[in-house]
């Protein structure tokens, strides 16, 4: 299929991120305010503009609206903090639809929070991270396999976010990571696409999209040593896309593999949130297609312009056209 092809196909389709929907908080800070703080002496930063955005399983459904699909939600949980209410709004303000979200009380928002330097706005400070390293509470995680069970049939492809990096307090239990399996049985004709930063290995009958580390590492909790296509026939997925940064991704499907070479990019701006603005160009491209190694270059090109804006960025279908006119 031709790019505009594939984009007129993604405006019917319809997509869902289930897992860790997190936020970000952009907190730009003046050096020139730092001064030891009074009462205890400890130096300070001074906060002088800050900005939200969805994060983790957020940035990916950002990714998916920005290209114009005929409806993004996602399903996954907040505190009743601050947090989640801005959470809400940045979804919201994107026309991502949170009705199948969950409202946990005395539950922190997964909040990722960067501090930019405001002289170059360059992050050099440690991210202070708002995580849960305590069970998701079992009310939460049944109200999340209750809306999955009455929502999967409405979308033609479902990303899994499983972006907890702790041993507990993510989104994708394993009674969660289970139902997914199973409806990915179900479906055969969905799109199930997860993305795993420490248990890619658990899965089973979805299609994954680990990166080269990720993949490596799952071969060795498998099996013990690195084999990329032992990993797919143990995962029983249709493909296996392995991302490789600038080299683009190695697509595994049975009985073959394929590189989706990117699209030639100098001095890339931010690579932050790469991964996940070609998971987002892939899915609903695979959904349009059925041709992984198409929908990995037509992923290559979505994350080929996001990685030149500051930021997660997104890329509109203009554009992709616009990228793909240039060559």
């Amino acid at each position: 299929m031709t790019i505009p092809e594939i984009l007129n196909g993604i405006k019917r389709k319809r997509a869902l991120v289930v897992g860790d929907i997190c936020l970000d908080r952009w907190c730009t800070y003046d050096p020139s305010t730092a001064e030891p703080s009074a009462e205890t002496g400890i130096p300070r930063l001074g906060i002088v503009a800050s900005e939200v955005t969805p994060g983790g399983g957020g940035t990916v459904a950002n990714n998916l609206a920005a290209l114009g699909p005929a409806r993004v939600a996602v399903l996954g949980v907040r505190g009743d903090d601050g947090f989640g209410f801005e959470l809400d709004r940045a979804l919201t303000a994107r026309g991502i639809d949170a009705s199948l979200m969950i409202p946990v009380r005395n539950w922190q928002t997964f909040t990722y929070t960067k501090l930019l330097n405001l002289e170059d706005g360059v992050e050099d400070k440690p991210r202070a991270d708002f995580i849960n390293t305590r069970a998701l509470p079992s009310e939460a995680e049944l109200k999340i396999l209750a809306n999955l069970s009455s929502s999967i049939a409405d979308f033609d492809a479902v990303l899994i976010a499983d972006q907890a990096e702790t041993s507990a307090g993510g989104v994708v239990t394993p009674a969660v990571r289970e139902a997914l399996i199973s409806w990915a049985s179900k479906f055969p004709d969905k799109v199930f696409l997860a993305d795993s930063r420490r248990r890619s290995h658990l899965f089973r009958k979805v299609m994954m999209k680990p990166n080269q580390s990720e993949a490596e590492a799952a071969c060795k909790a498998l099996f013990g040593g690195v084999d990329f296509k032992r990993l797919r026939e143990a995962l029983e997925t249709k493909a296996l896309f392995v991302t490789h940064g600038p080299k683009g991704a190695l697509v595994i499907e049975e009985g073959k593999e394929s590189w989706s070479k990117p699209r030639p990019v100098e001095k890339p701006v931010d690579i932050c949130g790469a991964g996940d603005s070609f998971a987002a160009g892939t899915a609903l491209a695979l959904a349009v297609t059925g041709d992984p190694v198409e929908a990995a270059s037509f992923g290559n090109i979505v994350a080929s312009i996001t990685v030149m804006k500051k930021g997660t960025g997104t890329a509109s279908p203009q554009e992709i056209l616009a990228a793909v006119a240039r060559g």
